[in-house]
């Protein structure tokens, strides 16, 4: 099987999305579903792991994510996997940039209301991947995390790495019991 993705080809991939971010005992860390993507292909397939947000990845997470659409978000933070939540909720409570702002500024503060002509979100990630209407393409969750990072003028992490797969995980358990609405479309 592909780590708890599924059985084989003929299982469905229903309820994959819902479900991701997820601690890999294996890997010894969380994994985002582009991440167990990736695994898969090196792992199992022989074949090379895709770009973090190339259209390619964003595409195969885009059809993994509509399985599971309106099914509640139901990530597992006990236990090993609960050591990269704490980090990524410490990463959403940390001010940065050069505005001195944290995650919590924008989607706890001020959600609802608009920051220019964008209307804040409560920053859950159920929706994603999503088409960004600015962006003319599919966008993953963790491009947009980068984007959030520079508009308050900070150094954002890489995607891909720790920082930002701890930050989605955080993401994930806050839209704990959400329906999955990839894809959806944002601004």
């Amino acid at each position: 099987s592909c780590a708890g993705c599924h059985q084989d080809a003929t299982v469905s991939m229903r309820g994959v999305r819902a479900r991701y971010p997820a601690f890999d005992a294996a890997k010894g860390r969380v994994v985002t579903l582009e991440q167990r993507v990736n695994l898969c292909r090196e792992d199992r397939m022989g074949a090379p792991p895709l770009r973090v947000d190339s259209r390619e990845l964003n595409a195969m997470t885009t059809f993994i994510g509509l399985q599971s659409r309106g099914m509640p978000v139901n990530v597992d933070i006990a236990g090993p996997a609960r050591e990269a939540f704490d980090r990524g909720e410490a990463f959403y409570n940390t001010r940065r940039g050069q505005l001195d702002m944290r995650c919590g500024s924008c989607h706890e503060d001020n959600y609802g209301r608009y920051l220019r002509a964008d209307l804040l979100s409560q920053g859950m990630s159920n929706g994603f991947p999503t088409y960004r209407l600015k962006e003319q393409r599919v966008i993953s969750l963790q491009f947009r995390l980068q984007g959030c990072v520079n508009d308050v003028r900070g150094e954002p992490p890489p995607m891909g790495g720790e920082d930002m797969t701890n930050l989605e995980f955080y993401l994930a358990w806050r839209a704990q019991g959400r329906p999955v609405e990839t894809p959806s479309v944002r601004r």
